[in-house]
């Protein structure tokens, strides 16, 4: 038995065309630029904190052109805490 099934090779596949001045160009002539922010840790910032940088995002946002689409994805990673105690000086709380 012969396999009829149509084959296609990964190069024709792969939607990337190239990788430009740090953008990535798509075949359909899409271009990506990727960006890492470092954000604080979960509660560890007060409320005023958390409205500036929601703040930040929004003028960021609103700065870039019509039919522009942002995906942003969130990794958290499970770890234990290690405390570091190399500091003998501070107290109970200002170690917490």
């Amino acid at each position: 038995m012969r396999n009829t099934a149509k084959t296609n090779t990964l190069e024709r596949m792969f939607p990337i065309l190239s990788v430009e001045n740090n953008c990535i160009v798509s075949k359909q002539g899409d271009i990506t630029v990727c960006y890492k922010v470092i954000l604080p840790e979960i509660f560890t910032i007060s409320d005023k904190e958390y409205e500036t940088i929601h703040s930040l995002w929004h003028k960021a946002i609103k700065t870039l052109p019509e039919f522009t689409v942002i995906h942003k994805q969130d990794w958290f990673v499970k770890e234990s805490y290690h405390a570091d105690f190399k500091d003998a000086e501070q107290s109970y709380l200002s170690r917490s």
